[in-house]
């Protein structure tokens, strides 16, 4: 399943975005010896077996309910080359809801779920594998990781002054996991630009990796930040289309991003844009029979007809105008899956998205029907009900959204997933019930008692879940009783405050969580 996808679920059912040990069910497939890392000193004893061994360490950064995660644990982790491949490296598994994971991933620098790195025994970065692309892909890109090549920091800036790569090189730079670089390579705000200079840059002597540097540098275009559209581009990238095997080798991309790109290639209706769409057309329903693609791969690609099929209508359209042939075939496609998973991790990436489809097809009740008869069938359903949550919102039915937000925030499991449910919970009363000042407050309570409960609730995710609390409080802040609200509020928080070290960084943000701006 695509992250650009995964999050765009996370934003429409969590919001615009375990002081316990994670379940059993959030345990890895069989196969692979995982080092299970919930503090510096675990993974400082990987690296330390990693040196003794000389072994490259892999670090795969992920959480129970997470779609994607599930996604590599149905159809990656559980191959029988990962297994064998995983016997050289040392592979270390961050759980973002053990107790000091989040800080962990401060010190890594990860943040979006699932992220998976290649780190040199001494512990330097060499690459992010993308967990979009198909597993085996990614066994490809892991294999250049481990093939002790350089580090990808350098082969971009010797691409960036001109200098030559290696084909291996351009490959790295090609399939390296740009949506979770969290500016490691390049800021954000610079990587549309990037991608369209390697693009520009990449020989034709390696069409695999300009493909997808091209294809890349389209998706995140960002209305003409990264690479501007020609005749002669919307050809080259047609011809690429109409490849079945082309298309197959950058299947992520083309069904993750096919909106995006189109819109990059062509941003008006007309003719021009009716030939990109045709060729789309062509190419995504391929892909959606492509049995060599998982279930949720292939439900992406219909994902992507649906999109480009209301492509002009406002992303806000609950019901748009579509063919009847493509909302039969919504339907029984998202039916036919939920019949055929037998695996429960291949249920929570494959659901989430069928869900997602549903809605965005306009089919609100297969929607809310598949994701309810599904609830006791998944290892996480607070994040179904969270996105039965955001379908009630969505049409308007107030007062069963919030019950399903509340529903979601009081089963959810973990102290980074309370925090951040907890957050998507409060954001839904303020907007939907801002003079519930009771609801309010208690919501608010529980959260800051979870953040009580845990000694690093002020890094990584679950920092960014209290700021957007105390963003949303302090906004909401307009009239006396808000303010005897936040008030109260703020005598518990300064209770959390007080137990964090005068010296923690975490102490500073804490204190600052509900002061007003400056």
């Amino acid at each position: 399943m695509k992250l650009h996808t995964i999050a765009l679920l996370t934003a429409l059912a969590l919001g615009p975005l375990f002081l316990c040990t994670p379940t059993a069910h959030a345990a890895m497939p069989p196969g692979v010896a995982w080092v299970t890392a919930a503090q510096d000193a675990d993974v400082d004893k990987a690296f330390a077996r990693a040196r003794a061994e000389n072994k490259p360490v892999l670090l795969y950064w992920g959480a129970q309910w997470c779609p994607p995660c599930n996604q590599l644990k149905a159809t990656l982790f559980n191959r029988t080359d990962f297994i064998e491949r995983a016997r050289a490296v040392v592979p270390v598994f961050v759980d973002g809801d053990l107790p000091g994971a989040q800080k962990l991933g401060t010190r890594f620098k990860v943040r979006g779920y699932p992220t998976m790195i290649v780190f040199t025994p001494e512990g330097g970065e060499i690459t992010r594998l993308p967990g979009e692309v198909d597993a085996p892909q990614v066994m490809q890109v892991l294999q250049l990781a481990l093939s002790r090549g350089r580090p990808v920091a350098q082969v971009l800036a010797d691409a960036k002054s001109g200098k030559p790569l290696s084909a291996n090189e351009w490959k790295m730079l090609a399939f390296y996991s740009w949506d979770t670089d969290q500016g490691q390579l390049v800021p954000e705000g610079e990587v549309p630009g990037l991608l369209g200079q390697l693009a520009t840059q990449c020989p034709a002597s390696e069409p695999a990796a300009a493909q997808r540097l091209w294809l890349k540098a389209l998706a995140n275009s960002d209305q003409g930040k990264g690479v501007k559209s020609d005749d002669a581009l919307r050809e080259r990238v047609r011809g690429w289309l109409g490849d079945a095997a082309v298309a197959r080798a950058h299947a992520d991309v083309l069904t993750g991003s096919a909106r995006e790109i189109t819109r990059a290639l062509e941003s008006e209706p007309g003719p021009q844009r009716a030939l990109v769409l045709a060729s789309f057309e062509g190419a995504l329903k391929r892909l959606q029979a492509d049995a060599s693609l998982s279930r949720a791969d292939r439900l992406q690609a219909l994902l992507a007809r649906v999109e480009l099929a209301r492509i002009d209508a406002p992303r806000t359209e609950r019901q748009p105008k579509l063919p009847a042939a493509l909302l039969a075939e919504v339907k029984t496609t998202s039916a036919q899956m939920d019949r055929d998973i037998t695996d429960g991790f291949e249920r929570q990436a494959v659901i989430t998205l069928a869900g997602h489809l549903l809605g965005q097809a306009g089919l609100w009740p297969e929607s809310d029907e598949l994701l309810k008869t599904n609830l006791a069938k998944s290892h996480s359903p607070y994040y179904l009900m969270s996105q039965l949550g955001g379908n009630a919102r969505k049409l308007g039915r107030t007062t069963e959204a919030l019950q399903w937000f509340e529903q979601a925030y009081t089963k959810s499991e973990g102290p980074a997933t309370r925090l951040q449910w907890g957050s998507s919970y409060l954001t839904a009363l303020v907007e939907l019930a801002p003079k519930d000042h009771a609801r309010i407050e208690r919501a608010a309570q529980g959260v800051l008692q979870d953040a009580a409960g845990q000694p690093n609730a002020f890094y990584e995710r679950s920092e960014r879940s209290l700021k957007r609390v105390g963003t949303q409080l302090k906004n909401w802040n307009k009239g006396p009783q808000e303010a005897a609200v936040l008030k109260r509020l703020q005598q518990q928080l300064d209770g959390v405050c007080s137990k964090l070290p005068a010296q923690d960084a975490q102490r500073q943000a804490c204190e600052a969580l509900l002061k007003p701006a400056a």
